[in-house]
This record gives C-alpha cells, sequence and structure tokens, in this order.
C-alpha cells in the first residue's frame, strides 16, 4: 500500500491535505508537525511520496526537500505554496521538490500531482544495464492525441535516461513531470485546442482512468482528428533535447511569462510552464508557439542505477 507523508504545523491543513487524499483508499497517510519530525519517521518507514508545507518552525519545508534529496533520493517531495511564498517555492524546486500545489488549488491540483509524480518514481527500470552500454538514443514518434500515449513514452524517456547515467534519480523524475506536460500541452490545448478548464476536467478524468467527452468528439471532428504530436528525443551522455511540436493554431509567445517569474506559480494555466522551466537547462519556443524544445545538461553522478 502506498505510503503518504504529510508535512504541516497546522493541524487543520494536516487534516485538509489528508482528507483530500483519504478519498484514494488505497493509500496510507502518516502526519508529521514539521521537516525535522518528517525525517525521524523516515529513519523506520520511508513513504513513497512526500506533501509538505514550506513555512514551518523547527525545520521549514525547504530544509526537509534539501534534507529528503540527501538521504531520500528516491522520494519526491511536493510542495503546498501559500500566496506569497512564490520565491521560496521556486528555489525549493531547484533543490530538488519533485512539484508543487498552491494551497487555494487543493481540492483541484493535489490527488492529481500526487499520482502523476508516484507514477513517475515507479518507472521500469528492467532494461538499465543494457541502456547503460548506449552513448547515443534518438527516438521519433507522432502520436495521435490519446492522451493514454503520454505515460509509456515519458517512462521510456526516463530509463534512458537513467539507463545511460544522464542524471540522478531527482532530475529523472523532473524531466518525466516537465515532458508529460509538455506533451499534454501539446495534445490538449495545441491539437485539440481545449480550454483551461476543460483540460484540468480531463487530467480529472484521466485520473480516474476514463476519457473526457471533450476529447472524444474532437478526436473524431475535422480538423483536429488529423493533427498529431511530433516528438524528436536525442538523449547522449552529455546532453538531453527534447522536441515537442503539435499541428495546432500555436500561441502569442509574447505573452510568455519570463522563467523563474514567481507570480507565475500561482497561476493554475501557467503551472506546467512553471515545470518545464525549473526542470529543465532550457526551455525555447518557436515563433508561432506550437512546439517547444527542452535541454537538459547531463551531469556526472555516483549511483549506481538498478539492475
Amino acid at each position: 500500500m502506498p505510503i503518504v507523508l504529510v508535512v504541516d504545523d497546522s493541524e487543520v491543513d494536516r487534516r485538509l491535505v489528508g482528507g483530500l487524499l483519504a478519498r484514494d483508499i488505497d493509500w496510507l497517510v502518516e502526519f508529521a508537525a514539521n521537516g525535522r519530525e518528517a525525517l525521524e519517521l523516515m529513519q523506520t518507514t520511508e513513504p513513497d511520496v512526500v506533501v509538505t508545507d514550506l513555512m514551518m518552525p523547527d525545520m521549514d519545508g525547504m530544509e526537509l526537500v534539501t534534507q529528503v534529496a540527501l538521504q531520500h533520493p528516491h522520494v519526491p517531495v511536493i510542495l503546498v505554496t501559500a500566496q506569497g511564498s512564490e520565491d521560496v517555492a521556486v528555489e525549493a524546486l531547484s533543490r530538488g521538490a519533485a512539484s508543487y500545489v498552491p494551497k487555494d488549488q487543493l481540492a483541484d491540483k493535489l490527488l492529481e500531482t500526487v499520482e502523476q509524480v508516484m507514477a513517475l518514481e515507479k518507472a521500469d527500470r528492467h532494461y538499465n544495464r543494457l541502456i547503460g552500454c548506449l552513448t547515443k538514443a534518438e527516438y521519433q514518434f507522432e502520436l495521435d492525441n490519446d492522451p493514454a500515449l503520454v505515460p509509456p513514452l515519458v517512462d521510456l524517456l526516463q530509463q534512458m535516461l537513467m539507463g545511460m547515467q544522464c542524471c540522478d534519480t531527482t532530475t529523472r523524475m523532473h524531466a518525466g513531470v516537465a515532458l508529460e506536460e509538455a506533451l499534454l500541452n501539446a495534445m490538449l490545448h495545441g491539437n485539440l485546442e481545449l480550454t483551461s478548464d476543460q483540460i484540468q476536467e480531463t487530467r480529472a478524468h484521466l485520473r480516474q482512468g476514463a476519457e473526457f467527452d471533450a476529447i472524444r468528439q474532437r478526436r473524431s471532428q475535422s480538423p483536429f482528428c488529423d493533427r498529431r504530436v511530433h516528438v524528436h528525443a536525442r538523449i547522449t551522455t552529455t546532453q538531453a533535447e527534447f522536441r515537442i511540436r503539435d499541428d495546432g493554431p500555436g500561441f502569442d509567445v509574447s505573452q510568455l511569462p519570463a522563467r523563474g517569474d514567481p507570480q507565475t506559480l500561482q497561476k493554475s494555466h501557467g503551472r506546467g510552464l512553471v515545470l518545464m522551466q525549473n526542470f529543465m537547462d532550457d526551455v525555447v519556443f518557436n515563433e508561432q508557439g506550437n512546439e517547444v524544445v527542452m535541454r537538459l545538461e547531463c551531469q556526472e553522478w555516483s549511483e549506481a542505477p538498478s539492475a
């Protein structure tokens, strides 16, 4: 049974988060009042994911992110951010946090985010010994607009990153989150031209293994049914580059927020971009706004991949 550790100094907020997570009866939810207490609990029982507030006494969420990355590198940490803590959240993402959820969007985003990082953390590694012999891997895909194709593609690319020792566990997970956000954006916003509200509802349906009516309808209508998501991935031992293009009309790239703009954290429609910008070393859109190129510089690391 997956274990989720909720860390917050407010008993009211702990109950709120625990109640939202309890909607999934297959999860065991445990609690800690601060980062130090959380680390003590993790010495005896390592959770599958940690959900933590940023502002806490004794040991805050920032230090907890740092310590979990050092002591428990396979455990993803999700931040719960409050208005006014955007700068701190951006810093925590750069230190190894897996994702974040604004406090005023907990009801809509928490379950989705926890499930996302859990799924990415459990990516299959059976072929890592063979992949470790590779020096370059290159893939090209043309995906139809079926969101069910996204998780296996992300898993494949993550396996290659880890197997080729291009990154550590935290970076692999970060890359998976960024890829998933970019692919779903190209598919749902770019090709199918769904609104932000429709995309949010779609992702809620996907968590339950169901297809949203808006996707089903548009996938059978012109011009949407003829559009594809074009993916080109090139991974070496020094750099990974992911080029994702949709066949939609694009968008006005001049309206994109600057990299590291903390105000974007509180905007639900800009959350995916924040994650992409913080988890990749370079994120560049073309002038039309229908293609993004994300680059990851590979770093030397000492952890041996699992066989």
